[in-house]
């Protein structure tokens, strides 16, 4: 369980963009910090993905 941000930093879900569309069972979802100040647009990471066995792009979702 992730403790509460304090400030500028905020908890954001990374998910997978690759697996969608791919119609493999299963979601890739990590959490993270981000700074909104100094990251104001949506990060993306590239990130493993256990169900697809390889690194993915990985894109904040809401």
């Amino acid at each position: 369980m992730a403790k509460k941000a304090k400030g500028a930093r905020m908890i954001v879900t990374l998910e997978c963009t690759e697996q969608k569309g791919s119609g493999v069972p299963g979601m890739s979802r990590y959490t993270t910090f981000k700074n909104k100040k100094t990251t104001p647009s949506k990060l993306e990471l590239m990130k493993y993905n256990k169900f697809l066995r390889r690194h993915t792009l990985h894109r904040e979702i809401k």
